[in-house]
């Protein structure tokens, strides 16, 4: 957890981790529940997670023009003596928090009543009931940055780009991708319909999937050929994905690997410890990773402990659907000239939210609280980073099963990572 009062804290590991400037642990005490993670694994992700402090409560009973916030009861009061139907007052309560974060404008500051806060916390647990798609806000509306391999969405032919309209019979009016993933959840084995637009399809289209637990396999890899590795980081939402990185990273190299090909596409985020130790694999010790500013202008850094694939000659693959922790990734790399990227821009997450768990089982919100830089200094929020090497999937090949024969950025990849030394 990122350390927001200087207090020391201990790595979640037995290794010793503790970053210049990052102090990172993911642990479950009572109520209190602490992780700093990048990347809604539907698409939000960048979250320290934490209790509402007894002093922020103190200091809002304390707010010199609180009076005018009794008008929310004055009008409580008028609801109740004047509706002419049944008042459920919890649900009053609930409208009144979700318009206040909402007011703020800020697609990734959400109120969570209980039902979504739930569903949030499921998503990053490794497994769920659901269709298997991460979502994130881009242009203003709900979208899929990414379907989860071999799951219902995918199979289903959801693409990343697609936007929702309707869930069932929930329309999508506002950016809380929350309120939308809790309606996709659901038991398994029930339907769910979504009401998908989608670029060069000129009309809504309904898609019906069926409901299945989701469970992601965090990293995968193989030696391909000449001395050539290949690993795919899905998500970096997995605690022990920096550990299973390093497995595989050392597997490969006893199997005789010279040169890697590391594909983050469609990797929506996650931890950001994690995504620091990998890419701390490729950047010597002590260099910059990445760094956050929060609106008080504290600088928090996270530099490299180093690793042992340092000078490998690298290629990164990435798409629209690499975000916040793949872009943290990705953006060391490049700022560091540790790696030739290779694909389409990414999605352009550069902030970082705190979710704040409310007392009384009330939910929980989800505010962004700073912003996060490449070493370079600079903020993709919104923008995204541009590959070295731009390659477009033709919509042709989309459309197919996937085939790495036939991917144009898998085989540029390949043609790059065989010309270094």
């Amino acid at each position: 957890m990122e350390n927001l009062n200087g207090e020391e804290i201990k790595p979640k590991k037995k290794k010793y981790k503790i970053i210049k400037g990052l102090i990172v642990v993911a642990f479950l005490v009572g109520s209190y529940l602490g992780v700093f993670y990048l990347g809604n694994m539907l698409a939000t992700k960048g979250i320290v997670i934490g209790s509402v402090p007894e002093k922020a409560v103190a200091d809002l009973e304390a707010i010199e023009d609180s009076g005018k916030y009794s008008n929310l009861f004055t009008l409580r009061s008028m609801l109740f003596s004047m509706y002419d139907g049944e008042l459920d007052d919890e649900k009053l309560l609930e409208g009144a928090m979700k318009g206040m974060a909402e007011a703020v404008g800020d697609p990734y500051t959400v109120y969570m009543d209980n039902e979504e806060f739930n569903a949030f916390m499921e998503s990053s647990q490794g497994s769920f009931y659901g269709i298997g798609a991460q979502l994130g806000v881009r242009d203003n509306k709900v979208t899929i940055i990414a379907p989860v391999e071999g799951s219902p969405a995918e199979e289903a032919g959801l693409k990343a780009g697609d936007i929702i309209l309707k869930v069932d019979d929930y329309e999508v009016t506002d950016l809380n991708t929350e309120a939308v993933v809790s309606r996709v959840r659901g038991e398994e084995g029930a339907p769910v319909t979504l009401t998908i637009s989608r670029e060069g399809v000129e009309e809504p289209f309904e898609v019906t999937i069926v409901r299945a637990e989701i469970k992601t396999e965090s990293v995968k890899g193989e030696i391909l050929e000449d001395g050539i590795g290949y690993i795919q980081i899905s998500t970096f939402s997995d605690e022990e994905v920096s550990d299973k990185f390093s497995e595989k990273l050392n597997e490969l190299k006893d199997q005789g690997m010279k040169k890697l090909i590391l594909d983050l596409r469609g990797n929506p985020g996650g931890y950001l410890n994690e995504c620091v130790e990998i890419a701390s694999n490729f950047i010597p010790e002590g260099e910059v990773v990445t760094y956050t500013i929060d609106k008080y202008n504290k600088k928090v850094i996270s530099n490299s402990i180093g690793g042992d694939a340092i000078g490998i000659p690298l290629v990164v693959l990435v798409d629209g659907g690499s975000a916040s922790a793949s872009e943290v990734v990705t953006g060391a790399l490049r700022d560091h000239e540790a790696a030739t990227t290779i694909g389409t821009t990414t999605f352009g997450k550069g902030i970082v939210q705190q979710l704040k768990v409310l007392p009384n089982e009330m939910g929980g919100l989800k505010v962004t609280t700073s912003k996060y830089y490449t070493p370079n200094g600079e903020n993709i929020h919104g923008t995204g980073i541009e590959p070295d090497i731009t390659v477009e999937i033709p919509q042709d090949i989309l459309d197919q099963d996937y085939d790495r024969s036939i991917d144009p950025q898998f085989q540029k990849a390949l043609e790059v990572i065989k010309e270094k030394n």
